[in-house]
């Protein structure tokens, strides 16, 4: 499992990444605070470990930012005791509020119950996938953004199934086409061009504009 620490000071910043490396996580804990929404998220983790007082931005800015675009679960680490604090941290999209200082043993039973949780919700829910607000049903077959729903075809919901799964990533053309044709290499390879205009314009008709990146001479990616 991995997890990401966000936390300025740099003594507690040492403590809890050898904590967690002790409790055989991978960790990586950021030294630097320009755009770490962003940052947080190119490294795809399991868990993010969030302060509330940051150099540029508010943990709970940022955590509205990491809510955006992915389901990660976020637990703050905070010193700011009031429960109004700890209450904005659950809307704002918070897994978990944790003061300091804090015990070790009760931040890791914390930190191993929401990475339960939130792995066991995956488990019972595999056909739902999110991703910047846009919601795919692999059970019905639609995609859905701000209430409103579109169908799609067999090849349109298996190309936005393989990219939701990859998300973040650049899928080469060459993997979607062995992904929706088992390998026949005899179909025209401007067929996935045609779906993925297609489903360009499906998404559009519903609200979402750019959602899916063209990657000249390497593929797609949302």
């Amino acid at each position: 499992m991995h997890i990401v620490i966000v936390e300025d000071d740099a003594v507690i910043r040492q403590e809890l990444k050898l904590l967690l490396e002790n409790a055989f996580y991978q960790v990586t804990a950021l030294c630097e605070f320009s755009d770490v929404a962003s940052v947080v998220l190119s490294e795809h983790p399991d868990l993010v470990l969030l302060d509330l007082n940051l150099p540029d931005e508010s943990g709970f800015h940022i955590c509205t930012k990491i809510r955006a675009e992915s389901e990660v679960p976020v637990i703050f680490v905070t010193s700011r005791t009031d429960s109004m604090d700890e209450l904005t941290g659950i809307l704002k999209g918070g897994d978990d509020y944790i003061t300091k200082p804090f015990q070790a043993p009760i931040l890791l039973a914390r930190i191993g119950a929401v990475l339960k949780r939130t792995h066991r919700e995956k488990k019972e829910d595999p056909v739902r996938f999110t991703h910047k607000e846009v919601e795919l049903d692999i059970a019905r077959g639609t995609i859905g953004f701000r209430g409103k729903q579109t169908e799609l075809s067999k090849n349109e919901l298996k190309i936005m199934h393989l990219l939701f799964r990859r998300k973040g990533e650049i899928v080469p053309r060459t993997d979607m086409i062995e992904y929706l044709w088992d390998n026949q290499v005899f179909i025209d390879d401007n067929t996935l061009s045609v779906n993925i205009t297609r489903i360009r314009g499906k998404l559009e008709a519903i609200g979402v504009f750019g959602l899916i990146e063209t990657k000249r001479g390497m593929g797609y990616r949302i």
